[in-house]
């Protein structure tokens, strides 16, 4: 390994204060952002709202200081489904009452995988990967599909935000810990007492647990009233439901005709097979999370099918780069960092994901598209960072942004043609815990 020698550093600091570019520079950078230097308006052009499919949507929703935007966007997709069999023009359904029951999932999930491994070494990769990363916030379509199939739903007034609800760091920090506690116990409760042992820690741990999450989210409410009042100024009111009865009555099985797709543009992930990432998931024998990975062009003529028909899209992206949150845009030409720095955010899409560039991190929805001759030339997003930010919380991705930044979105079964269907119902190949097509939205 070749160190860094001093010489070298004091021939580039002659170099940096000979450029008077290099001044300017350090001069703004005293008082700004690094990237409100290097936003540019130089190529930025079509980014009105306005689009030849405009899904009109209830107003845009707030995860706060969470990481649970894949629920967020999954009950906004939902509540759509909801609000136009109740004629609603505003409804929002509980994400608290997912979150609760998916965090209680993962660490019930994560614990039987310490215990499948309990004789592994701690520094074992698989394990040490485990534990690195614990349970958080953050999901993938297939998981809340588990959840609500298990559990249920439930209006928002129903069960309601609490402080520990919208503001999570601190119960994950503690959950984590005696994660990693257990594990480290576990080992040698194993060696000592046997297996059934450790499974009896594993079942007193899980109660602290659900202690824990019923004092942060609430008591569950084992049955409740569903009143509204619908855009006629009509109250209606239905009595005595349940998260199951009413997931039943309001939604139905529509969540299993959807699936998830990907562009992974890799050389282990052919297109046209599906995959599903070991260790990836929350409820222990739920539908394990799936993907069938297709290239861009196909993601998009699925999407905009699906937008014709009226039906809004989840949908996952890396919203990492070239972000301008003030005024909603999400465009690869917002930021300049070549001129300034001679440093930029290209690469690869494929080479991205291998060497963890860039990986899908965030969920939200599309409810609206441009089109220029069939083609994409922009996008419109409902977010869940609230309504005081963007157009009222809605933004607009562009063409390009779209294309490198796009990993995941969830189509309607219905749309695929007959290969893409007879690969679902193939095995999917089986990757790595640590593949990025495995990360989370949060």
């Amino acid at each position: 390994m070749e160190e860094i020698k001093l010489q070298t550093l004091s021939k580039q600091l002659e170099e940096y204060k000979k450029d008077d570019k290099n001044t300017i520079l350090r001069h703004a950078l005293s008082h700004t952002d690094l990237m409100d230097v290097a936003s540019s308006a130089d190529d930025i052009k079509d980014i009105d709202f306005n689009f030849d499919i405009d899904i009109k949507t209830m107003p845009a929703t707030n995860q706060k200081r969470s990481g649970r935007c894949w629920i967020f966007a999954a009950t906004n997709v939902l509540r759509e489904i909801v609000g136009k069999k109740c004629n609603l023009d505003k409804f929002e359904l509980s994400q608290s009452y997912i979150a609760m029951f998916d965090r209680l999932e993962k660490v019930n999930y994560t614990l039987e995988a310490i215990v499948e491994l309990i004789e592994k070494d701690y520094d074992d990769r698989t394990l040490s990967f485990l534990l690195m990363n614990g349970i958080g916030d953050g999901g993938q379509w297939d998981m809340f599909v588990n959840v609500v199939n298990k559990y249920g739903l439930m209006p928002k007034n129903a069960f309601p935000e609490t402080a520990t609800s919208s503001a999570t760091h601190q119960t994950n920090q503690l959950i984590n810990f005696n994660i990693r506690k257990f594990a480290s116990d576990a080992k040698e409760l194993y060696e000592k007492k046997g297996l059934e042992a450790v499974k009896k820690a594993k079942s007193s741990l899980m109660k602290k647990v659900y202690f824990l999450l019923t004092s942060c989210y609430g008591l569950v409410p084992e049955k409740f009233d569903f009143e509204y009042t619908d855009k006629e100024g009509k109250y209606h009111l239905e009595k005595g439901l349940t998260p199951l009865s009413f997931k039943e009555k309001f939604i139905g099985n529509r969540l299993d005709d959807f699936v998830s797709i990907i562009n992974a543009p890799t050389n282990d992930k052919p297109f046209g097979k599906t995959y599903t990432v070991k260790y990836l998931g929350n409820v222990v024998g739920g539908k394990p999370v799936t993907h069938l990975n297709v290239e861009m062009k196909r993601m998009k003529q699925l999407i905009i099918q699906q937008l014709k028909d009226g039906q809004i899209t989840w949908f996952g992206s890396d919203v990492s780069f070239y972000g301008d949150r003030a005024n909603g845009i999400w465009d690869d030409r917002v930021f300049d960092t070549k001129t300034p720095f001679d440093l930029e955010w290209k690469i690869d899409k494929g080479q991205g994901l291998d060497y963890r560039a860039s990986q899908m991190n965030h969920a939200m929805v599309i409810t609206g598209v441009a089109l220029r001759n069939g083609n994409a030339t922009k996008w419109k997003i409902e977010n869940s960072w609230g309504s005081d930010v963007a157009k009222s919380g809605y933004y607009i991705m562009s063409a390009s942004w779209f294309d490198m930044f796009t990993y995941q979105a969830v189509i309607d079964k219905k749309y695929l043609n007959k290969d893409e269907l007879e690969a679902l119902n193939k095995k999917p190949v089986e990757l790595k815990p640590w593949d990025p097509m495995g990360s989370l939205a949060d």
